[in-house]
């Protein structure tokens, strides 16, 4: 049948199961808008308050659902406003399409009126990027692209459409969409059995588990491999929920903020196991050779790229983390490390991580959370000292539900993502954990959660600086707070509840839990703005430069103990 681009475009979306698309309308994309409206019945379009919002929303949405989220916006500055996300995305390996429209192609290349190569532009942050001039290109380009984003290693790729290609028609032909394969033609047997024979000599095995791991649904199978290799487990953010964190073994996140016992004891292991993560920098601080000196490293990714990039390792395994682990599982014994694990575990109960309890803080807060919501709850993020305490303090049981923003680290993003989130899993509870250095920048996503009445709660740590960054200008800088004061009259209940959300101001700890239950029980969005000290600071931490096992507590530098 002839169809016309726009109404290709929701064809093939509703092909792939698409339900719901963030976006943002303009001149370039106003035919597929208008071919939306036809079918505003089948794909649920949420218009954010910015197109940045559009792409964190569709970026949470996917990570909640395991789905691809998809974002629209139009040409030029529409496009551009879609790049933070798409990076964000990109740097934690999210199935995301976006889709954006072109001037005509007469006019590409002649700056026209809102023209910009966005094609161009994000080649560098996503998997691939395609501009269609034709109308005939454009259902197979769109197939493509979603298959693109979920093959192997998951991410974003845009997809930008002169503006004829969506009113020219074409014949088109509806395709069943195909099966996403887990990538398993690199798994080496050979390898696998190498990697068995190491296990069986390990005196001190760690397990060290990365986002890779929750991208793979591998949960089952990690902890079946846990308990047979009888070994302890750290995780970074990106792998929080792929091992549940109520676990004994369990020991917390490991680097830059992680617990000293994950610390102390990878540097002590004498073989570690890598379970879908890259090595940032933010898990090797010091030097790279330095890392888990002590031991033979194995490391298992999808991504042959990861393998040797950031630390050299012994043995790697390359594919799907799932399929690995079923096969590494179906063929290696029982082990037993009682020595090795009660030391680690006495370590834990040694060395937990403390924080001033007679006031209003984040440990508090992320604790009260822990306690009061179950087991599905969705905690979103934005970024600094607020991050990483919801990383610390909240356990964590189930993979999908730490939601924030580890490569690019992006203030702003976890409002519209908690957006996503709870639009694609409306059964759960949503909470999106912000400072108030980041809720300003995208704040006016509020009224979108109001407008279509979306009940997410936003916690705002509301200590009136830039916390992370005033935390480093404390330690490292002099106490020189070059530009990390907001002390300013911004009333943030007034505003959220003038964007039409329930607010509530909390000043103590007794405070906190009634408000979070209330907010709990409302039908729309609510915002908790949580007053703490502005010098609160993130512990344990390691300082830059230094390795792990270096981390140090605020005990440990009023006795400036291993801190450099």
């Amino acid at each position: 049948m002839q169809l016309t681009g726009s109404e290709i475009v929701i064809e093939c979306l509703k092909e792939q199961g698409v339900d719901t698309v963030f976006g943002y309308p303009g001149g370039a994309i106003l035919n597929i808008y208008d071919e939306l409206y036809r079918h505003q019945n089948e794909i649920r379009h949420i218009l954010t308050s910015h197109e940045q919002g559009a792409a964190h929303a569709a970026d949470g949405y996917a990570r909640a659902t395991g789905k691809v989220g998809v974002c629209m916006a139009t040409s030029g500055p529409g496009a551009t406003n879609l790049v933070t996300g798409i990076a964000t995305a990109y740097m934690d390996s999210v199935p995301m399409v976006a889709i954006t429209c072109n001037v005509g192609k007469a006019l590409l290349g002649k700056d026209s009126f809102q023209e910009i190569d966005i094609a161009g532009v994000t080649v560098p942050i996503t998997k691939y990027s395609f501009l269609v001039k034709e109308v005939d290109h454009l259902a197979d380009t769109l197939r493509r692209a979603f298959e693109i984003a979920q093959t192997g290693r998951p991410g974003p790729v845009l997809v930008d459409i002169a503006k004829n290609a969506t009113s020219d028609k074409t014949e088109y032909s509806p395709v069943t969409p195909k099966i996403i394969a887990r990538s398993t033609e690199k798994i080496d047997e050979g390898v696998i059995e190498q990697a068995i024979k190491v296990l069986r000599k390990a005196k001190k095995p760690m397990i060290f588990v990365g986002g890779g791991a929750v991208i793979a649904g591998a949960e089952k199978e990690l902890q079946e491999f846990v308990r047979k290799v009888d070994a302890p487990v750290a995780d970074t953010l990106m792998g929080k929920g792929a091992f549940p964190g109520t676990e004994d073994y369990y020991v917390g996140m490991l680097g830059m903020h992680g617990t000293k016992t994950a610390n102390l004891s990878v540097a002590e292991c004498d073989t570690l196991i890598v379970v879908g993560s890259r090595f940032s920098d933010r898990v090797v601080t010091g030097t790279a050779d330095h890392f888990a000196k002590n031991a033979t490293i194995i490391q298992i990714d999808v991504d042959e790229a990861e393998i040797n990039k950031n630390v050299l390792v012994d043995m790697s395994i390359i594919g799907d983390i799932k399929s690995v682990l079923d096969i590494i599982n179906s063929r290696m014994e029982q082990m037993y490390h009682k020595e090795w694990i009660d030391k680690v575990l006495a370590r834990k109960d040694a060395l937990p991580m403390t924080y001033d309890p007679s006031g209003l803080t984040g440990p508090f807060i992320m604790e009260q959370i822990n306690e009061i919501t179950d087991d599905d709850t969705v905690i979103c993020t934005e970024v600094g000292q607020h991050q990483m305490w919801a990383a610390q303090y909240y356990d964590y049981r189930k993979p999908r539900t730490l939601i924030t923003s580890g490569g690019l680290g992006t203030m702003g993003y976890g409002l519209g993502a908690s957006i996503g989130a709870k639009t694609g899993c409306p059964e759960k509870t949503v909470i999106n954990i912000a400072g108030d250095g980041c809720f300003r920048m995208n704040m006016n996503e509020i009224a979108t959660a109001a407008r279509y009445q979306i009940p997410i709660i936003e916690i705002i740590f509301n200590n009136q600086v830039l916390g992370m960054v005033r935390q480093w200008q404390t330690l490292f800088y002099g106490k020189r707070y070059s530009n990390t004061i907001l002390n300013d009259q911004v009333d943030y209940v007034k505003l959220c509840e003038a964007m039409g959300a329930k607010a509530y101001r909390v000043t103590s700890k007794e405070e906190f839990a009634p408000v979070l239950k209330q907010a709990l029980e409302a039908d729309g969005p609510v915002v908790i703005e949580c007053v703490i000290e502005s010098d609160d600071k993130v512990f344990p931490m390691v300082a830059p430069g230094t390795d792990i096992e270096t981390c140090f507590d605020a005990k440990d530098l009023r006795e400036q103990k291993n801190f450099a």
